[in-house]
């Protein structure tokens, strides 16, 4: 069974993260990377007419099986990068950006949504692919060199990029395909 890395951070978005969790533990290994081996606390965001922004409020905890520093990329077929307040953060990490480089030179499948384009971003890996995110997001995009596409999904080679929570069907669904034309 061919292993997927699944990235988490506290604030990570729950059905940006849950759906992919669920969907692909169906034919492959999931396994949870983290910046530290624990529990972390995912977020759910609403939309309220009266708020210009998201409300966020906890969901429910994630445990990761492995720290970032301690992943051999090598030994994964794709990358998925969920949303939520948690890109913002785990950006930083130079061991997060080894290992999303390594899909990049490889060609391995990534799937990334909303907030996950800061990872990418962050990583050098952008310039000149089209991308979708979030309209929140789309100046990360442009700014590490991508073109902005204001659609559901995109796909550019390996990179497989969805807007919102809303939208994770397609989003998973074209990110399995690929992974089974894959998989050994």
């Amino acid at each position: 069974m061919a292993r997927i890395l699944l990235v988490i951070g506290d604030a990570a978005e729950v059905i940006d993260t849950m759906v992919p969790l669920y969907r692909l533990a169906e034919d492959h290994e999931v396994v949870k990377a983290a910046p530290e081996r624990r529990t972390y606390h995912l977020v759910q965001h609403h939309h309220d007419p009266g708020w210009d922004v998201t409300i966020e409020t906890p969901g429910y905890d994630l445990a990761s099986d492995v720290a970032f520093r301690d992943v051999d990329p090598d030994d994964y077929l794709g990358l998925v990068l969920p949303g939520g307040r948690a890109p913002e953060f785990l950006r930083y990490d130079q061991d997060l950006l080894r290992i999303t480089r390594h899909f990049f030179e490889h060609r391995k499948p990534v799937a990334s949504i909303c907030h996950g384009i800061e990872i990418l971003a962050a990583a050098g890996v952008l310039k000149g692919r089209r991308v979708t995110t979030i309209p929140r997001c789309q100046l990360d995009a442009e700014f590490a060199g991508a073109t902005y596409v204001a659609e559901p999904l995109v796909v550019d080679d390996h990179l497989y990029c969805c807007r919102f929570k809303k939208e994770c069907a397609a989003w998973m669904k074209a990110f399995v395909a690929e992974l089974a034309r894959r998989s050994p």
